[in-house]
């Protein structure tokens, strides 16, 4: 009996041995088929199309996009080491400018002091350097360098900035005190320049929020002086040496006696900013009593 047939109440099977034979012939008919004609082309190019292609152009698109990320950061790595580098740049350029500044102010400071050396070229001179000063905005009272060590003594002027600073009111080895004339507690016997009438100049911290100090018991019955003429040291005052210079002028007002004036002053010093000073060796000789 063929062993294909179906017997009764038996289920159709097909030794493997057959099937395998089919199954070759099949692929030997679709080789054949293949290499023979194209049936076969355009069903395998159409499946390309619809799954190999997109495949590769997104293959292609996640490339490029990687591609161009790594590019991005590359170019970020890049400027952030750029932007590093001009950081410290430009902090050394701030603190080689600072320095500039500070060297250039310094130098005009310096200036200031030869020409006012030149100025009082009469007088012996010590310069020194501000190194503290009570608190406030005004240098009232403050401490320079320079000491006994420096042959510096109590009443000795002090001038900087084209105009008389103060006096020496305290001194240590290696330091000194300055009281200015814009302290509350100071009170100089002055004139003014164009008439030689005297007065007395007073300190005032508070005035000196405007920028001014006080005058008082001028004697000016020619109506000479006016506002923005010179004060300066007396040849009478007992501390200070003669004809340095105050500051200027700024209001003038009658006394209610009639016969005196009173008024404001503007320092020819600045107040608020100062660093180097001169202090003036050379004391101010005064006539002693001839009982003394």
């Amino acid at each position: 009996m063929s062993p294909v047939v179906k017997r009764k109440g038996e289920k159709f099977t097909l030794p493997s041995k057959y099937l395998l034979l089919i199954l070759t012939l099949i692929c030997i008919l679709l080789m054949l088929l293949s290499f023979g004609t194209n049936v076969f082309e355009k069903p395998l190019n159409t499946s390309v199309g619809y799954v190999v292609v997109p495949f590769q152009e997104g293959i292609s698109k996640a490339g490029e996009w990687l591609a161009n990320r790594t590019e991005e950061l590359r170019e970020i790595r890049e400027l952030l080491q750029e932007n590093a580098a001009l950081k410290e740049q430009v902090a050394s350029l701030t603190e080689e400018n600072t320095l500039l500044q500070q060297d250039k102010y310094e130098l005009n400071e310096l200036r200031g002091l030869l020409q006012l050396d030149e100025q009082y070229g009469a007088y012996d001179k010590v310069g020194a350097r501000i190194i503290s000063r009570d608190s406030g905005n005004w240098y009232s009272s403050f401490v320079i360098d320079k000491g006994e060590e420096d042959g510096l003594t109590e009443d000795m002027n002090v001038i900087a900035g084209g105009g008389l600073v103060g006096r020496i009111t305290a001194t240590g080895p290696n330091w000194a005190r300055v009281t200015s004339i814009i302290s509350d507690n100071s009170n100089i016997s002055a004139m003014t320049l164009v008439s030689g009438d005297n007065l007395i100049v007073s300190g005032d911290l508070k005035m000196m929020s405007e920028g001014v100090i006080t005058f008082s018991k001028l004697v000016d019955s020619g109506n000479v002086v006016v506002e923005g003429d010179k004060i300066v040291t007396s040849r009478i005052s007992d501390k200070y040496l003669p004809n340095i210079l105050i500051g200027y002028v700024h209001t003038i007002n009658w006394d209610n006696n009639n016969l005196t004036k009173s008024g404001y002053i503007t320092p020819a010093v600045d107040f608020e900013h100062l660093s180097e000073v001169l202090v003036i060796t050379t004391m101010k000789q005064v006539v002693e009593d001839a009982d003394e």
